[in-house]
């Protein structure tokens, strides 16, 4: 299983487009947040039997999408948040503590524009950066790849535009 996992584009549509066109087919499309109304057009852009996951960001402010979500990957249960509720601007131990406390061992933010993958507390950890506007040093446009295989191990790839 091959999951595309992005955050932060903020309406800037032209990185992830050029994303998934590189990236197709994909069996599911993560995004962390802060799409602000592109929600609503990137179902269109992917293959057809691409499963779509989206959350709430910060600036998704008449959004309908769910402020969190807990999925299963594989053999993983897996918190899915834009993060600002968790104070990861700070460090992700809080929110590595709420993952834990639902019984998930994998947690997935955005918030932060920057690029993350680390084991917290026991709980796999990451954020894909973002695809318009990344403050990570040297600022590259980010996004994350996950495969699921044919044990239900998921396995994490940051790659840059």
């Amino acid at each position: 299983m091959k999951i595309l996992i992005v955050s932060d584009t903020h309406r800037k549509d032209e990185n992830l487009k050029t994303v998934i066109a590189q990236e197709k087919p994909m069996d599911m499309l993560i995004h962390l947040g802060d799409a602000e109304g592109s929600e609503h057009f990137i179902p269109d852009w992917v293959n057809p039997e691409c499963r779509m996951e989206m959350v709430l960001g910060n600036n998704d402010f008449f959004s309908m999408l769910d402020r969190e979500r807990e999925i299963e990957l594989g053999v993983h249960r897996v918190l899915l948040t834009h993060g600002h509720y968790y104070g990861v601007s700070m460090g992700p131990e809080g929110l590595a503590d709420e993952a834990k406390s639902r019984g998930c061992d994998v947690a997935m933010f955005g918030h932060t524009h920057k690029p993350f993958l680390a084991k917290v507390g026991g709980v796999t950890v990451l954020n894909p950066g973002s695809l318009s506007y990344p403050r990570q040093e040297g600022r590259r446009p980010s996004y994350m790849i996950a495969t699921v295989d044919e044990a239900g191990d998921l396995s994490f790839q940051q790659r840059f535009l």
